[in-house]
C-alpha cells in the first residue's frame, strides 16, 4: 500500500504531507508514504489543483488540506480489506 502526496512543496503541500505521516503513524499500518514534487509526474494523475493524496496510485482527493482524522477516515474506506 502506497500513498502519494502531489505537490511541488508549498506549505499546504507540507502540511498535507505531515498529517499524512501522522495518520499513517497513528494507524500502525504498513502503508509507505511518498511525496512527489516533480510536476511533470504529478500532471500525469490530471489533478487540477495541489496538494493530492494518491491511493495506490488513484487520486482520492486534491486542492485541500486533510485533518489527521480526515486522512485516518480515507484510509479506512480506500484500505479496509486489506489492513
Amino acid at each position: 500500500m502506497i500513498i502519494k502526496i502531489l505537490g511541488t512543496g508549498c506549505s499546504n503541500c507540507r502540511t498535507l504531507e505531515s498529517h499524512t505521516k501522522q495518520a499513517v503513524a497513528e494507524l500502525g499500518n504498513a502503508i509507505e508514504v511518498v511525496k512527489e514534487e516533480n510536476i511533470t509526474k504529478i500532471l500525469e494523475y490530471k489533478v487540477m489543483r495541489t496538494p493530492a493524496l494518491v491511493f495506490d496510485e488513484k487520486v482520492v482527493m486534491s486542492g485541500k488540506v486533510l485533518s489527521v482524522p480526515e486522512i485516518k477516515n480515507l484510509i479506512h474506506q480506500y484500505f479496509e480489506p486489506s489492513i
